[in-house]
């Protein structure tokens, strides 16, 4: 009777779809969602089903896993020693695996809800002067200074600064097209759209446009040269360019403690004190 009437109300689940196992479903969300995702996303999405979801809870059946089961598995990862952002990053993706199953009659509802997850530790940007960013700049080895000037007084991304190309830059108009980034994805280099796949066009102070017609000069290759490259003529990485050239930048600045992504929080803040909030977002591709 009870069975009727949920299939009369639209509400009955058959049983069978519920024994799917988490390590199946995972792999067909995964293939189904991956298009739609960015190269960098997509392999952050496996590593986490194939180190963290699929060894704890591959082998069970959807319809077991219970808030409980889920709360276990986020308490043996921090007892693990997982950091915050890692614990929060698997969840997440179990969270969409299991509200996909829901989506498609699997499961009733999702295990993940109430779930306390460790907090994020607070770490706030060390915003910079824009005297200071001019010293970080001055000290830098060339060409890495216009590198660095873009981030300061840009507010680019350094994936994105490391994806520029010459055909990104128009020196007469003093325009700066963003409509790519540099990622690693597993150890291997991806060009991709920028976060959030939103391209920008960002206008240059008439100095730094100055400086990167100059530098366009003496750049060789056609228009789709990057700007930015190892000796080798090789894309950037950006551990290897950071301490290389960014950390002695700053150290030689007579500074401590700032990091690339300062700078970029530190144009934010500027351009937001003298022109607003919503000119700031703007700029920064938010």
């Amino acid at each position: 009777m009870r069975k009727r009437i949920e299939i009369e109300e639209g509400r009955w689940l058959d049983p069978a779809e519920g024994r799917t196992t988490v390590r199946d479903w995972s792999a067909r969300w995964l293939a189904a969602v991956a298009p739609q995702l960015k190269h960098k996303t997509q392999a952050t999405y496996r590593s986490l089903i194939n180190s963290r979801i699929n060894p704890a809870l591959g082998d069970r059946e959807l319809s077991s896993l219970r808030p409980i089961t889920v709360t276990e598995w986020v308490a043996a990862m921090r007892t693990e020693g997982l950091s915050a952002s890692r614990i929060r990053q698997a969840y997440r993706v179990l969270s969409q695996i299991m509200a996909s199953a829901v989506d498609n009659d699997l499961i009733p509802q999702t295990p993940c809800r109430g779930v306390r997850l460790p907090r994020m530790p607070q770490t706030e940007p060390h915003i910079v002067t824009p005297l200071e960013a001019s010293r970080i700049v001055r000290t830098a080895e060339k060409p890495h200074d216009l590198l660095i000037a873009l981030l300061a007084f840009a507010g680019l991304r350094v994936g994105e600064a490391f994806a520029l190309r010459r055909s990104d830059v128009d020196v007469a108009g003093g325009f700066l097209l963003v409509d790519e980034n540099l990622a690693e994805a597993n150890g291997a280099l991806v060009f991709d759209t920028p976060k959030s796949h939103q391209k920008r066009l960002l206008r240059l102070a008439p100095s730094l446009a100055k400086r990167l017609g100059a530098y366009l000069e003496e750049l060789p290759g056609g228009e789709d040269a990057l700007l930015f490259t190892t000796p080798a003529g090789k894309p950037l990485r950006y551990n290897q360019w950071r301490k290389a050239y960014f950390d002695p930048a700053v150290s030689a600045a007579g500074l401590t403690d700032v990091t690339p992504h300062d700078l970029r929080a530190s144009h934010g803040t500027w351009v937001a004190d003298r022109y607003g909030v919503m000119t700031a977002a703007h700029r920064l591709g938010h």
